[in-house]
């Protein structure tokens, strides 16, 4: 990555920052302002980058020109809010003849006014920011109550903080050194970001690999601006890192919401920072997580609607946080649907319970009482909004998918390959078991064979068959071992006990853990508990199904950190002095610990990315870093690639299967010069987009069945083929 890159993809990480000083709330009584300012950040410039590519890729000008100049004007519009909102909280100059006016010491000590003095803080949520928060707040005081913040923190709640805080840095550092080796982002995430570079427009093209056009590209739209910015692929990581940040953010603010002091929100975080599947995928191209944190910001602006009438700048929030998740990964919308639910319900029952009292203290001037009619009509109206501005979001792609095959989700073998076909509660039932299998894997071999034993013998008692592929994902075979830290697939047993004890609780004894926010908790944990149903009931059983409700993890660590606090703070017995421990707090102290081993081994020797051990990014060169999960196919790749290049050719033939990796030739037949080499597919799936003529290219590259792709070959053509890959020239080169 060159100079200019690096400064340019500086732009983007400027402009958020300046957007979280300009997105503070103004009002009183919001619960962790920063954080909250950080989800509206985040929100703006998803979406702005979504329309961004929609918009640019409407035009054909998919470029790095058209790219810097939309952040150019990001950066300004953003440093411009900045400016206005300092203007409009700089207090006016007091008439020398008034009296002066009282003035707080923490308002003159940030710049604010008298008024930012007042602490943004619900008096009613013990779990909102332990100190003051002025929305005035200047750079220095945010440091001073970090500072302060850390001083009066406990030495477990230190302990806490270090782990999440050093994790979050080694991963960094990971993701930073490490080459993008995701499998499925060397099979089609990372391809159509290079069809995107190379057509300088969106339009689909044709491909043996159906997913390079019909998964939701959210993701990838975020990497489009990194990848034109800086050139090449080396920040990619960091778009799954920065959701990672997001996610523990938001989940300790969800925590915070729901009554969850300063300890509860540090529990939170660790639970979920320490979470291998989540260590894994902060440093990986995968879309996980992007997809976690785009719902977990509905969530956390949904939680705020439970109390107080939402403000249309707030939907215009739910709306991106919806658009965004639908754009990213569809299977988000099983949370985001309940949690929809949710805040339309309690906005209704506000409207109404305001127009209530109104109507009991007053009448119109004929005697009637005053209709409900504006608290609905705004219920109705906000609702309607959300819908649109999501629909801005993800409808553009949504269009190219329905007139591409007929339907928004795409073809048939993409609609009856992942969602269940069968929903008849038998079959509902053995699916959800099988996920939970794999969701609480360990490494203990015989209790996963006796869990798989009591699962496939049930299903059988009930007329179900545990491989019927109604209800299964291609061939595959339950059950799979996932306790393995690998990205795609390590189970999080861990983190998912405590998650259930929370939510256990919270549905049946709310105010044990959370007294203040008995009613809100509860509410949250019906919907967590709806979406995961709701993802078993509609998601077919798969090996790597463990990262698929990641999202739903997500949502619902809050319910254990909550928990896990209120255990803490009963750990004495009240009236004896010198009371020892309880079992079940000393039980959660060893979860966490293990939890933290499970964090530190998962980013030291987790899968494909590790610190030591063999493929270590330390030790590995950058190629190689990209085979870590296929290494005999690194130096096949070169071999075919340094004989198309010598032949001279300029337009290349790609013939693959469904599961190949494509990227590897984008990067080794890129031009001299950095522009993109012309690559055609001699296959196509889209009924639309039939594939090129082999006898208009000037070579041909392979991967995966030698007999496929001797049958494209051209008569007369030199064939070549070791293992995976191949080649064919024309005579003559």
């Amino acid at each position: 990555m060159s100079a200019a890159g690096s400064l340019l993809a500086a732009v983007p990480v400027a402009a958020v920052l300046l957007l979280t000083v300009a997105t503070r709330p103004r009002e009183a009584g919001a619960v962790a302002p920063l954080r909250l300012a950080v989800v509206r950040a985040a929100l703006l410039s998803g979406a702005y980058a979504v329309l961004v590519v929609e918009v640019l890729g409407a035009l054909h000008v998919l470029t790095r020109p058209a790219f810097v100049a939309a952040w150019l004007l990001f950066l300004a519009a953003a440093a411009t809010a900045v400016g206005v909102r300092r203007r409009r909280e700089t207090p006016r100059a007091q008439p020398r003849t008034a009296a002066p006016r009282p003035v707080q010491v923490g308002a003159a000590l940030s710049g604010g006014s008298p008024e930012d003095s007042v602490p943004a803080v619900d008096p009613g949520v013990a779990g909102s920011d332990p100190t003051p928060t002025r929305t005035g707040r200047a750079p220095s005081g945010l440091l001073a109550v970090a500072v302060d913040a850390w001083r009066t923190a406990g030495r477990g709640e230190r302990l806490l903080a270090g782990t999440v805080a050093g994790l979050v840095l080694v991963e960094l550092l990971v993701a930073l050194l490490a080459e993008p080796n995701n499998f499925d982002s060397q099979t089609y995430h990372l391809p159509k970001v290079e069809h995107w570079v190379a057509q300088g427009d969106l339009d689909f093209w044709p491909t043996a690999i159906h997913r390079q056009v019909t998964i939701p590209p959210g993701a990838e739209y975020l990497l489009l601006h990194l990848r034109l910015l800086t050139g090449g692929d080396q920040l990619y990581n960091l778009v799954q890192w920065a959701a990672g940040v997001v996610c523990l953010l938001v989940a300790a603010r969800i925590t915070a919401q729901l009554g969850g002091g300063r300890r509860a929100q540090l529990l939170t975080a660790f639970v979920l920072a320490t979470t291998p599947m989540v260590v894994l995928q902060t440093t990986s191209t995968q879309t996980d997580l992007v997809c976690a944190a785009w719902v977990a910001c509905a969530a956390t602006l949904v939680l705020d609607g439970l109390r107080r009438r939402t403000g249309w700048g707030t939907i215009l929030g739910l709306g991106a946080a919806t658009g965004l998740t639908a754009v990213t990964k569809t299977s988000g919308l099983i949370a985001v649907g309940p949690l929809l639910v949710l805040w339309g319900l309690a906005q209704l029952r506000m409207a109404l319970t305001a127009n209530a009292a109104t109507s009991g203290t007053a009448t119109t001037g004929g005697g009637r009482r005053p209709r409900p009619v504006g608290g609905l009509a705004r219920t109705v109206g906000g609702s309607v909004l959300i819908l649109l501005v999501a629909a801005v979001v993800v409808g553009p792609f949504l269009a190219r998918v329905t007139a591409e095959f007929g339907h928004p989700l795409g073809p048939p073998r993409l609609r009856e390959s992942i969602p269940m076909e069968r929903h008849d509660p038998p079959s509902i039932l053995v699916n959800a078991l099988r996920i939970g299998h794999t969701a609480f894997d360990t490494p203990l071999a015989p209790l996963r064979r006796a869990g798989a034993e009591a699962i496939i013998d049930g299903a059988g008692a009930i007329g179900v068959d545990p491989q019927d592929r109604a209800i299964t994902f291609g061939r595959e075979i339950f059950p799979e071992p996932a306790w393995y830290p690998d990205e795609d697939r390590v189970a999080f047993p861990l983190a998912g006990a405590l998650v259930l004890i929370g939510a256990v609780v919270a549905l049946a004894r709310p105010r044990k853990i959370g007294p203040e926010r008995a009613g809100p908790l509860r509410a949250y944990a019906v919907v967590v508990l709806s979406a995961v149903l709701l993802h078993t009931s509609m998601i077919k059983w798969q090996p790597w199904g463990n990262r698929l409700i990641l999202y739903a993890l997500v949502l619902a660590v809050p319910l254990a950190g909550l928990w896990l606090d209120a255990l803490l703070r009963r750990h004495t017995h009240p009236g004896r002095v010198g009371a020892r421990r309880s079992v079940a707090t000393l039980a959660a102290v060893a979860v966490l610990a293990a939890s933290a081993l499970a964090g530190v081994l998962a980013v030291s020797y987790g899968f494909p990315r590790r610190l030591v051990g063999t493929g270590s990014v330390f030790t590995t060169s950058d190629w190689d870093t990209r085979f870590v999960r296929r290494p005999e196919w690194a130096d096949e790749f070169r071999w075919a690639a340094a004989a198309v290049r010598d032949s001279g050719a300029g337009r290349i033939g790609l013939v693959q299967q469904n599961d190949n990796w494509e990227y590897p030739w984008w990067l080794l037949l890129r031009q001299p010069d950095g522009r993109s080499p012309e690559l055609v597919s001699l296959q196509s799936v889209l009924p639309e987009r039939p594939p090129a003529d082999p006898a208009s290219v000037d070579a041909i590259v392979c991967t995966g069945s030698k007999p496929a792709c001797a049958k494209l070959v051209p008569v007369g053509w030199r064939l070549e083929f070791r293992g995976y890959v191949g080649y064919a020239l024309p005579p003559g080169r």
